[in-house]
């Protein structure tokens, strides 16, 4: 099941150097997600640090196991919208 995810991630001010060692965590994370399949596109927002991805999962609940092993999930606002298939969907 495919998912689009809205992640806005506000880190915790005052502790930029462990931020920071999160920031590289989270990238190896993403990584290791992207190589299963479950992370299959990303983009980024221009001038914040937030995201949109195109997650893949067999459910929700595998959706939000996959979401939070990421290590800046304590700061994460995410919005999930479940997709389905469209009947016109020109890549069909």
């Amino acid at each position: 099941m495919e998912f689009l995810v809205s992640i806005k991630i506000t880190p915790p001010k005052g502790e930029e150097e462990s931020t920071a060692k999160l920031y590289v965590a989270e990238g190896i994370r993403a990584k290791e997600l992207a190589d299963q399949g479950i992370i299959r596109r990303l983009w980024r927002v221009p001038g914040q640090k937030a995201n949109w991805g195109l997650w893949n999962a067999e459910d929700a609940t595998a959706l939000h196991q996959a979401i939070s092993s990421l290590p800046l999930f304590p700061y994460m606002e995410v919005k999930v919208h479940p997709l389905a298939e469209h009947p016109s969907d020109p890549a069909k």
